[in-house]
Formats: structure tokens, sequence, C-alpha cells
């Protein structure tokens, strides 16, 4: 079976990202300031990766577009000249 699109490498590393943060704060000797700066960096650069990710699957979604669109035109022409074969 075929691999989901879904399952980009890029979605795990931000999983373990989000895993690894909780962690750290769970151990980390920091005060609150501290602990909100961190939360607030690591936020905006998750934040970064997901609108990256999001261009990717929309650029790769508009190639697939214009691929199927290519090949339903094609199949098309070669049903008309299937028909046009037939009737001779």
């Amino acid at each position: 079976m075929a691999r989901a699109p879904e399952s980009s490498p890029v979605v795990w590393f931000l999983a373990g990202a989000a895993v690894g943060a909780a962690i750290a704060l769970l151990f980390a000797p920091a005060s609150g300031r501290e602990s909100r700066r961190y939360i607030s960096r690591k936020a905006e650069e998750g934040r970064d990766a997901l609108v990256d990710v999001g261009r990717e699957l929309l650029e790769r979604g508009r190639e697939y577009y214009e691929r199927g669109k290519r090949v339903a035109e094609e199949a098309g022409e070669f049903f008309e000249r299937g028909k046009k074969a037939l009737r001779g």
C-alpha cells in the first residue's frame, strides 16, 4: 500500500520537537519569564515550519492537479480519435 503524503518527515520532526520541549520544560531550572520566552520562541519556530510544509503541500497539490488535467485531456483526445476511427 502506498504511503500517505501527510506522513512527512517534517511532521514527525515537529512532533518530536514538541515532546522534547515539554520534557525540557519539566526538568529545566528556569524562571517563569525564561520559560515563557522559550515557549514563545518554539511556538514561532513551529508555526514557521508548518507554514513551510503547507506551502510545499500546496505546490505539490498544484502539480498533481496539472498532471491530472493533462491526463484527462489526453484521454479525451484518445476517446475522440477512437470514435472517429470506428465511424470510418
